[in-house]
């Protein structure tokens, strides 16, 4: 299934897209596309559904971020070899862990703000995990069936107030509108191999980014295990899997955004994202 959050923000509506590209309202049986929602036992009652009985949503609606009241933002950093080498970093031992402000979530398709002072405003294309239920001390064997489903994510990052000013990377990750999330949430079963996905990202229709999950370093399900050794991950949380190479930062000369830029990116099976730089 592909599921959606709808509306203004703020005031999302849960919903699905059906087989024929409509999108149908799912608020008369689930308050949101959050917590138990994502269960394993709540995504096979929603498969059941007759989707043609619902609602039709206006295809003009906003598409909102595709999970709602996500507790943390998780990323993965150097994920990719070629992204570490670009980025003139060893390649990490274990992976690199930190975290985005849950309020720099945003809808696939809302405006980008550059803030106040950047100069270094860079894009990243990375694959999205949502945890479906809560993972503890789990084993990597198991780790998938922790795993409500996938989706695409734009892991915007300040460069400067990441790496040229002191401390530690999450205030050059957490500016609004710097976690674009969506379209859909697609759910585990209908994503064969998650480390076989082409990722592509092109600004003002040039393309960057040309990868495939299946060149990450440490894979979904070492690093859903791994995360688990250090912290509970509860339904709703959002793990960022590293980016492949072609970002800004690693040009030569370095290439950034600015107002006016229109990002395009994608990820195999999990949908497209468009934005605009503000």
């Amino acid at each position: 299934m592909k599921l959606m959050r709808v509306g203004p923000k703020g005031h999302e509506k849960p919903a699905v897209l059906d087989n024929d590209n409509n999108i149908r309202d799912l608020s008369s049986i689930v308050v949101d596309i959050a917590g138990q929602t994502l269960a394993d036992e709540q995504i096979s009652m929603l498969r059941d559904i007759d989707l043609s009985t619902l609602p039709i949503i206006d295809s003009n609606e906003r598409i909102g971020p595709c999970v709602g009241q996500t507790g943390k933002f998780i990323c993965v950093g150097l994920n990719f070899s070629d992204h570490a080498a670009e980025s003139g970093m060893a390649l990490p031992k274990e992976p690199v862990i930190f975290m985005k402000a849950t309020s720099s979530i945003s809808g696939p398709n809302d405006d980008i703000e550059i803030p106040r002072g950047s100069e270094k405003t860079d894009w990243e294309v990375e694959l999205g995990v949502v945890i479906g239920k809560e993972a503890k001390y789990i084993d990597e064997k198991n780790a998938l069936d922790y795993v409500a489903g996938y989706c695409v994510i734009n892991d915007v990052s300040e460069r400067a107030f990441q790496l040229e000013r002191e401390g530690q990377w999450v205030k050059g990750k957490s500016c609004d509108t710097f976690g674009p999330i969506g379209p859909w949430l697609v759910t585990r079963d209908e994503i064969e191999n998650p480390q076989a996905l082409g990722m592509w990202l092109e600004v003002n229709k040039y393309r960057w980014q040309d990868g495939n999950s299946n060149t990450m370093v440490f894979q979904i399900a070492e690093i859903v295990a791994y995360l688990s050794q250090f912290m509970s991950l509860q339904p709703g949380d959002i793990i960022s899997t590293g980016t492949p190479p072609g970002v800004g930062f690693g040009q030569t000369p370095q290439v950034y955004l600015k107002r006016g830029d229109k990002i395009q990116l994608g990820i195999e099976g999990l949908g497209t994202q468009t934005q605009t730089c503000i």
